[in-house]
């Protein structure tokens, strides 16, 4: 199987090739340059592999929650290949991707079915995106992230993972939002976290083989962006109150 897949939810750019279980990406921290980037990469890892883009079975997309920019760029991008090329979409949760971040925190991870992890992106705004999984051995027989609650934006100081006990590993930049307050507050109940983590399109690459094999590729037409508020974009009278309650708070203000 031959995937294209982006992932442009977070400040990171990032883009990914996968052709029968090989995977080749670029991946660069790039914010507002993703529009700059994601194409030209695309183009150069199928000439990299010499394949044409009509060789792609399907094109993946990180489909969020993340910034409402980066996710309508990305759903806009991988829409309009899989239109041009006649080929189905398929979607992966950004946090979903982002939790397969955590497998290089502890030894034995990989083997350890069932770990979990606890998904944070910083969502600004004094909120973060986040969202709890176990790992288990998907149809491509790969580990893979199983949702174990939804996706949400909250507070970090409002932010849990399901149920009371401990041994959660925490990946993503929610973790260092806000001063680090999630960390902070979840630190008895974390084995380990990664604050730095960002969503890669090779683990998105992944995702959406699994995702294609158990029949979940949908037509370009049904792509569908997650943005999680119900409210993405502030009018300017709401952002200027938004950066005075901001500045207010700040240290020595």
């Amino acid at each position: 199987m031959k995937l294209l897949a982006f992932e442009l939810s977070t400040e990171a750019c990032s883009v990914a090739l996968w052709v029968d279980g090989d995977v080749r990406g670029r991946h660069e921290i790039a914010p507002r340059r993703h529009a700059e980037l994601a194409l030209p990469w695309a183009e150069a890892l199928l000439a990299e592999a010499g394949i044409a883009k009509s060789q792609l079975d399907a094109v993946a997309v990180g489909r969020g929650p993340g910034a409402f920019t980066g996710v309508r760029l990305g759903v806009a991008i991988a829409q309009g290949i899989a239109l041009a090329l006649d080929r189905p979409a398929v979607p992966v949760s950004t946090l979903a991707a982002l939790a397969l971040r955590a497998v290089p925190l502890g030894a034995g991870l990989v083997d350890a079915l069932g770990d979990r992890v606890f998904a944070a992106i910083d969502a600004r705004m004094r909120e973060v995106y986040v969202a709890a999984f176990a790992f288990e051995r998907g149809i491509d027989g790969g580990l893979h992230p199983r949702a174990l609650d939804d996706e949400r934006v909250q507070p970090p100081d409002a932010a849990m993972p399901p149920g009371e006990d401990g041994g959660w590993f925490g990946v993503g930049t929610g973790f260092a939002a806000e001063g680090g307050a999630l960390r902070t507050r979840l630190a008895p109940r974390l084995r380990a976290v990664d604050a730095d983590a960002l969503p890669h399109a090779t683990d998105v690459a992944a995702l959406a083989h699994a995702a294609f094999l158990r029949g979940e590729a949908v037509a370009p037409e049904q792509l569908e962006p997650a943005y999680l508020r119900n409210q993405v974009a502030l009018t300017l009278v709401e952002q200027q109150a938004l950066r005075a309650r901001r500045d207010a708070d700040a240290p020595g203000s």
